[in-house]
């Protein structure tokens, strides 16, 4: 049987898991204000993959970190996170025009 897939190293779907995984973390993010842990949590994405995900959002300008708090889950001080723009922090820069 021939290979269809250019790489052969590459599960098949692969790209689609990524991107529901991806799409999944944003939308729940859009409803909470949540620790990566909490996020696991709720969606049952592993935590490596949610803070993989995490710095690709941030990069993107589509993800922030709110708060500093203790975890709801761990008990832990960790970064509570979000993608509603609405509770993005404001930035402390002045505005030049």
């Amino acid at each position: 049987m021939e290979n269809q897939n250019n790489n052969p190293n590459k599960r098949q779907g692969q790209d689609n898991h990524k991107r529901t995984q991806l799409q999944t973390i944003f939308n729940y993010l859009q409803s909470h204000i949540a620790t990566a842990s909490m996020v696991t949590d709720a969606t049952g994405i592993p935590q490596k993959c949610i803070t993989r995900y995490k710095r690709d959002l941030e990069k993107q300008g589509l993800l922030a970190e709110v708060k500093k708090g203790y975890c709801k889950i761990t008990n832990h001080l960790a970064w509570y996170i979000t993608t509603n723009k609405n509770h993005f922090p404001q930035s402390n820069q002045l505005k030049m025009f």
